[in-house]
C-alpha cells in the first residue's frame, strides 16, 4: 500500500493558487504566492515529526514545552524549488538545506542531474525534498533516489501541483513516500507540461520567461 497522497484543501491555499495560475501574475506576486504556500505545506508535511521536552522560563514561571526532536534538511531541486525552501526556512530555521541540480530532457522527459551538494552523510532524519510541479515524475523520483542513498531514513515530497501520471510513477518508484500538493490536476500535455497547470515554476518565479 503506497503511503498516501495529501493535496490540500484549505481555502487560503486555494485562493492563492487561483492566483499563482494567472498568466497575469507577475514574478515578484508569484514568488510571494510559492513561498506561502510551501510554508502551509510544510505545516501539513511535518505533522508527525517527533518532539523532545523542554524547561522554559516565562516571564512568570517556569514549564515544560516541546521542541522539534528531528533534524528536517530540506532538498529543493534547483531552480524552482528554491523559493519553497526559503519559506520553509523562515518557519524552521534550523533545517539544513541540500540543492541539488536537476533538469528534464526536453527530448526524452527523463531527468538529467547537473549539480549534487548532498554530503555521502547528510545526517538528517527526515529529508523533504522540494519541486512545484510534480509532472512526469522523474525528477523527483530521481532526486528522491539520491537522498535515500545518503542514508536518509525517512523522505517526503512537498510540491504545488501533481499530475496524475507524475504521482502514480513516483508512488511505483517510491511507495514508501508520502507526497503533499496544493492540487492534483488533470493530466500530462504531449510535451509533458501539466494541464491546466500554471506554466514553467522556474521561469514564472525568476522572470526568465
Amino acid at each position: 500500500m503506497p503511503a498516501p497522497v495529501h493535496v490540500s484543501t484549505h481555502p487560503l491555499i486555494q485562493d492563492k493558487l487561483a492566483r499563482l495560475r494567472d498568466i497575469a501574475t507577475k514574478p515578484p506576486e508569484f514568488r510571494a504566492l510559492v513561498a506561502a504556500i510551501a510554508r502551509a505545506l510544510f505545516f501539513e508535511a511535518t505533522r508527525e515529526v517527533s518532539l523532545r521536552p523542554v524547561e522554559v522560563t516565562t516571564p512568570l514561571t517556569t514549564m515544560t514545552c516541546l521542541k522539534v526532536a528531528e533534524k528536517i534538511g530540506l532538498v529543493p531541486v534547483l531552480r524552482a524549488g528554491l523559493g519553497m525552501a526559503d519559506a520553509m526556512l523562515e518557519a524552521l530555521p534550523e533545517a539544513a538545506v541540500w540543492h541539488l541540480g536537476l533538469y528534464r530532457d526536453h527530448v526524452t522527459l527523463k531527468p538529467v542531474t547537473y549539480y549534487n551538494k548532498l554530503p555521502a552523510q547528510p545526517n538528517m532524519d527526515l529529508g523533504i525534498v522540494l519541486d512545484p510541479m510534480l509532472a512526469t515524475g522523474g525528477s523527483a523520483i530521481a532526486a528522491i533516489d539520491i537522498v535515500k542513498k545518503a542514508g536518509t531514513p525517512k523522505v517526503a515530497f512537498v510540491g504545488i501541483l501533481g499530475a496524475p501520471e507524475g504521482v502514480a510513477a513516483l508512488q511505483a518508484a517510491h511507495p514508501d513516500v508520502p507526497l503533499f500538493l496544493a492540487a492534483l490536476d488533470l493530466r500530462l500535455n504531449e510535451v509533458g507540461y501539466i494541464v491546466p497547470g500554471l506554466g514553467d515554476a522556474g521561469d514564472r518565479q525568476f522572470g526568465t520567461v
